[in-house]
């Protein structure tokens, strides 16, 4: 019992973290309809921030976050006005970007290699307090417990930007009919943009967690991080940000408990689910059919 419990705690801890890790991956699609395949490498690249501003600052990690931020914004707002809206006049937007992110991801892939080089790197046990916190009688380490509460933070916030400002109402519209929020006078382009740089902010901040959670960071982990972010967004709903967070918590769950009992199974069990998921709900567990452009 008490290995099932350390299981299932330590899978919604997780599972919460990688809920931030494929949030930022759904929002951009939900709104623009393009697949950001360089997502993982904006995630490693906000745990450069955290381990550079750790290593040659003496700076707390968690300052990352705010440093993964400004960075969103000043390389995604650019990026935007250069790419997006050329993708959103083509005929197969999805596919084409299928294709120029995937070379945006190995150009900033070279770049962190050539900035930070190619050897793994992690981040100090007691700079998130190196100690361990309990639950029912279960220790897991403060790092996990603060990757979490961001990660709700993060979600809290997104929810609130949704449903309390009048942005967040604009966004709604154009992730539930582009064409139709755009003949209503919505500023079409103004809300993806801020779309976009938000899922690039979203996830420099699962970055700075990424050397606790998986113990350490290098330039070649954001294909993995790619990856996975894709299984989390299908398991909960394509073009559904919210709809992520179900996505983490069952992708968490299934990796903790194999983990736990059946570990030589652990990497691929998660994967198992997507598949046994999407043959029953091709949409997701939250999902609706995805609208047309």
């Amino acid at each position: 019992m008490e290995l099932f419990e350390y299981a299932v705690i330590g899978g919604i801890l997780y599972g919460i973290f990688f809920s931030l890790v494929g949030l930022g991956l759904n929002l951009i699609f939900g709104v623009m309809r393009i697949i950001n395949l360089a997502h993982g490498q904006f995630i490693v690249l906000g745990a450069y921030c955290a381990w550079a501003l750790s290593s040659h600052y003496g700076l707390n990690p968690l300052w990352g976050a705010a440093l993964a931020v400004a960075g969103a914004v000043v390389l995604g707002w650019p990026l935007y006005r250069a790419v997006v809206p050329r993708l959103q006049r083509s005929a197969d937007p999805e596919m084409l970007s299928f294709i120029l992110f995937f070379g945006v991801g190995q150009i900033l892939e070279s770049l962190t290699v050539f900035a930070f080089g190619a050897d793994q790197r992690s981040l100090p046990d007691d700079a998130l307090g190196g100690g361990n916190i309990g639950l029912l009688g279960q220790q897991f380490p403060d790092s996990w417990w603060w990757a979490a509460a961001f990660s709700v933070a993060a979600m809290v916030g997104l929810w609130f930007y949704f449903t309390r400002t009048r942005p967040g109402y604009a966004t709604r519209a154009v992730m539930a009919n582009r064409e139709e929020a755009l003949a209503t006078g919505i500023d079409v382009h103004r809300v993806s943009a801020i779309a976009f740089v938000a899922g690039l902010a979203l996830a420099g901040i699962a970055g700075v967690f990424v050397p606790y959670l998986l113990g350490s960071v290098s330039p070649d982990l954001g294909g993995g991080l790619t990856t996975t972010a894709f299984a989390i967004v299908i398991i909960g709903a394509l073009g559904n940000p919210l709809g992520t967070i179900v996505g983490g918590l069952v992708f968490g769950l299934g990796t903790m408990l194999m983990q736990t009992y059946y570990a030589s199974w652990s990497n691929v069990v998660p994967y198992a689910l997507l598949l046994a998921i999407v043959l029953v709900r091709p949409t997701g567990l939250l999902g609706k059919a995805v609208r047309h452009a």
